[in-house]
């Protein structure tokens, strides 16, 4: 992961949080969803960890909350 994207990768781990909250879904139940592991979602959604992911992971993400994918994407700027 570039740390010119920090700011991107930590809002997309916030919306992961905020879409997976809004369906009712634990860390565990979307990991078992999508076939990764809940520490994955885990580090990913945590604001504190800077953890990349592959786009067929995000659709995958995206897939599995029923959320298009490209609302993950759209940033604010700082």
């Amino acid at each position: 992961m570039k740390l010119k994207y920090e700011s991107e990768y930590l809002q997309l781990g916030l919306k992961i949080a905020y879409y997976r909250k809004y369906r009712g879904l634990t860390q565990e139940q979307l990991a078992e969803k999508i076939g990764l592991s809940a520490a994955f979602i885990g580090h990913v959604e945590a604001p504190n960890i800077n953890k990349a992911i592959s786009m067929d992971t995000l659709f995958d993400i995206a897939k599995a909350l029923d959320v298009p994918a490209h609302k993950f994407l759209i940033f604010e700027e700082d």
